[in-house]
Order: structure tokens, then sequence, then C-alpha cells
């Protein structure tokens, strides 16, 4: 199964802290093959939110959640389950800083031609 995981935090300086711990959280997962891939995001203050409404195109500047957490990473897990999933994502350095979601990929079945 694979996993969408977040890696949420309240600061900027939450995001950058532990960064020795991250790389070697990072090396062990990427050796086991347990990562599929992950980045460290900019700021929202880089962000560009895009909406199209009645044909015209919106861009506005950050996110505009009411929330003070924002998404400062992404890492991609292929895993056997949801409890594998939780058992990395608390080993995450940022699991004591911040927190970590855990999203499973939609599984679409395929369906068979007659």
């Amino acid at each position: 199964m694979k996993y969408m995981m977040f890696v949420v935090t309240a600061t900027e300086r939450d995001a950058e802290s532990d960064e020795s711990d991250v790389d070697l959280w990072v090396d062990e997962l990427d050796a086991s093959g347990k990562r599929v891939i992950g980045e460290v995001l900019q700021p929202p203050s880089e962000a560009r939110v895009v909406r199209v409404r009645d044909g015209k195109v919106y861009v506005t500047d950050g996110p505009f959640a009411e929330t003070k957490e924002w998404i400062c990473g992404f890492d991609i897990l292929e895993v056997d389950d949801l409890d594998e999933a939780i058992e990395i994502a608390s080993r995450h350095p940022m699991a004591r800083n911040g927190q970590l979601e855990l999203r499973p990929f939609m599984q679409w079945e395929e369906t068979e031609q007659a």
C-alpha cells in the first residue's frame, strides 16, 4: 500500500530542526525501499492558490486555511499496511516537534472489459 505522509508544523523553526536526525531517517527508509520519494517544501508565504470561477482563473498568494499549522514536507511510503506506516511515521524526528498525517492512496479497481 502507498501512503502520503504529510509533515506538518506550526513554525518554520520546527521545520528546520533535527535535520541530521531526518537525514538518518531518510537514509534508513531509502535503503529499505519503504520510502518512494520525499521533499521539503517552501514556506506557506511562497504558496499560490489557483481557482477557476465562471471560466476566469484566480491566483492568490498563500494558503487560506484557518490554521497556524502548515505542511512543510512530504514522503510517499510503500508499506504492507497502516500499522507499518504508523510505525515508520512514529520514528520521524518531526513526530516530536510537529505531527505527521498519513493518508492512503486511492485504490482504483480495474474493471474487466466484456
